[in-house]
């Protein structure tokens, strides 16, 4: 079955609010198996931000950078590339085609050959199932749902309210993943993920002044301690400047203008700091959260205020909507803002609406594959700064926040067979958060070269509830940074019986 872009059509089993990749995953799991078939509505580009603003152009452009680390660690390598810097222009063409020089004709066509349709034009909600579109010609389509809308309309970087903030007009996430030419001067505002990763692939760039200004005494607020001071001391150390407790107060730039998405927005920026500090930068780049992207999307023709995250419930659902027809996913449903896990809650959603679709109530069941309640006790995610920091689960500050009885467990990841091999001088540290009453894993943080690839383990032990006993049968690699695993559990152990005697 194709999908098709008929302009006369007004009729689906599904319609999404948005073609983002949660969007796309939504309708595509509604209909493979169901028979009933579905429609994108999207004004922008098809594949949403993660595709080409986000995910896909800030990992192109810091794989450059982590591909000449790792080899400046490596001797017999090292000699080859000491001195060498990167290929810029070649990064960022890689860049372009990584994200298809921001076209979104192949995501078009697949989801057409997939059997899902697509219309064109930003889409509002107009009672219930029913959405309207405007075209890009000032055109106004009335599409109707015979089962279910799905929101996925995602966010947009927030410009905090700083006076003269957003008259400058300061790069934001989109502009500094598509950026054409590399500042000298940049000042990040902001000290989560999307700064430290932006610092560290703009510092490879090669922009010589780069500050970062946030108001945590921290950088990654959300993640455990450790991580953040372990990028920081790397920042740091490769002349990045690190204004923590400090907040932007005013801006000011002489001739701004919008250049287009990548390019310089006017002359020259000055910021000006809580204690009368004065910073002047090329660019302002603010990373300062998000904010999601509902407040125009016709909600109050359902009973919702506009505005804010939709809350859900494990199906998806959203809450105090009758009817069980409105589903939001993504960022707009504001669960965990992570592009695998709004493709995870799609998924979820699409098997609901299939299943209510033929009569059938979706299994509850905590587990059960049409309950996204299992999968949010992992939320895995992974921070790609130099050193990285991946995480699953809780943090030992939210579990005990949860009222959970907790007990932690840590290791010096620069003491594995695994991790001397990849370089002599490797740095990286590995923390369990551990529940008492079920001892079992809850959270898991790593940081380090190359620990990424150590998170889906960590989100297998939190979501299945593997008890320590029995994960001290599950043997890792050798010599692989999995072994961390089996010292984190020596630890544990050697810390119990510690206690114990003690005791």
């Amino acid at each position: 079955m194709a999908g098709s872009v008929d302009p006369d059509r007004t009729e689906w089993d599904v319609i999404v609010l948005g073609g983002a990749a949660a969007g796309e995953n939504a309708a595509q799991y509604a209909t493979q198996f169901s028979g009933l078939d579905a429609v994108l509505v999207e004004a922008q580009l098809l594949g949403g931000e993660c595709s080409y603003w986000a995910c896909m152009p800030s990992k192109a452009l810091l794989r450059p950078a982590d591909v000449l680390d790792t080899a400046r660690h490596v001797p017999g390598v090292a000699a080859l590339v000491a001195g060498g810097t990167l290929d810029v222009p070649a990064v960022l063409a890689r860049r372009d085609a990584v994200v298809n020089h921001l076209d979104d004709t192949s995501q078009v066509q697949w989801a057409l050959d997939t059997g899902i349709d697509v219309v064109r034009g930003y889409g509002r909600l107009a009672g219930e199932r029913v959405v309207r579109v405007t075209g890009a010609d000032g055109g106004v389509r009335t599409l109707t749902a015979r089962h279910a809308v799905v929101i996925d309309t995602g966010s947009t970087s927030t410009v905090p309210p700083i006076p003269g903030l957003a008259e400058a007009r300061p790069w934001t996430s989109r502009d500094v993943t598509n950026l054409h030419e590399v500042p000298p001067r940049v000042v990040i505002l902001g000290g989560g993920v999307v700064a430290c990763e932006s610092a560290t692939w703009l510092r490879s760039l090669g922009v010589a002044e780069l500050t970062l200004v946030y108001r945590d005494d921290g950088l990654l607020p959300r993640s455990e301690p450790f991580a953040g001071r372990m990028v920081g001391d790397a920042l740091s150390a490769a002349g990045v400047r690190l204004l923590p407790g400090r907040a932007i107060t005013e801006v000011r730039r002489e001739d701004s203008r919008d250049t287009g998405t990548g390019t310089r927005h006017g002359g020259e920026v000055t910021c000006v700091l809580d204690d009368g500090t004065t910073l002047v930068a090329d660019e302002l780049v603010v990373a300062a959260g998000r904010t999601p992207n509902t407040g125009d999307i016709g909600l109050s023709s359902v009973g919702r205020p506009d505005g804010g995250y939709l809350e859900v419930d494990h199906h998806q659902s959203v809450c105090a909507v009758p009817g069980e027809w409105l589903y939001a996913v993504g960022d707009a449903c504001g669960r965990a803002l992570l592009t695998h896990m709004g493709k995870y809650q799609a998924r979820v959603a699409g098997e609901v609406i299939a299943a209510r679709a033929a009569g059938q109530r979706p299994d509850s069941a905590e587990d059960s594959p049409l309950n996204a309640a299992a999968g949010h006790r992992g939320a895995p995610q992974v921070t790609f700064t130099d050193p990285e920091v991946g995480s699953a689960g809780l943090t030992e500050r939210e579990a005990r926040a949860a009222g959970i009885d907790v007990e932690t467990v840590e290791y010096d990841m620069a003491g594995l067979a695994g991790t001397y091999v990849m370089r002599d001088d490797y740095t990286g540290r590995a923390r369990l958060v551990l529940d008492r009453a079920t001892d079992t894993v809850v959270g898991a943080t790593f940081v380090g070269p190359d620990v990424a690839d150590l998170v889906h383990a960590a989100t297998t032990a939190v979501v299945a509830r593997i008890p320590v006993p029995v994960l001290w049968h599950v043997v890792p690699s050798y010599p692989t940074p999995s072994e961390v695993w089996l010292r984190l559990l020596e630890t544990l152990r050697t810390q119990r019986r510690a206690g114990r005697v003690s005791s």
